[in-house]
């Protein structure tokens, strides 16, 4: 098993992508919006993957950081579609929900990166 692989953000990145990935089967969105949710929610899972396997701090962090920026876009998405009346309020309150949520976590290990 890999390092990154026993990570809690990690799983929980794992579930929020999978999550954007279920709503997407079935959105009518245009194929741009559709592939910009996607890879960025792909994009937080990856890069808290590829970074727990940097040894430099500095280099470490940079992917964190990269990873949380994907949080925000993923949110500014399906804060548009949400205005837009293409994702339901419930769904979008579980997103963004799970979204704080891994935002937090990345901030956390962010600030312990930059000691």
């Amino acid at each position: 098993m890999f390092d990154f692989e026993k990570l809690v953000v990690y799983q929980k990145a794992k579930t929020f992508n999978k999550g954007i990935r279920e709503f997407l089967k079935d959105a009518k969105l245009d194929p741009t919006t559709i592939d910009q949710l996607r890879r960025a929610s792909f994009s937080i899972v990856l890069n808290l993957a590829e970074g727990s396997g940097i040894f430099s701090k500095a280099d470490r962090r940079n992917f964190f950081v990269i990873a949380r920026s994907s949080i925000f876009e993923c949110v500014a998405i399906l804060d548009v579609i949400k205005d837009e009346n293409t994702l339901e309020i419930t769904k979008y309150n579980e997103f963004y929900q799970q979204a704080e949520e891994l935002s937090k976590i990345i901030f956390a290990m962010i600030k312990n990166l930059s000691k």
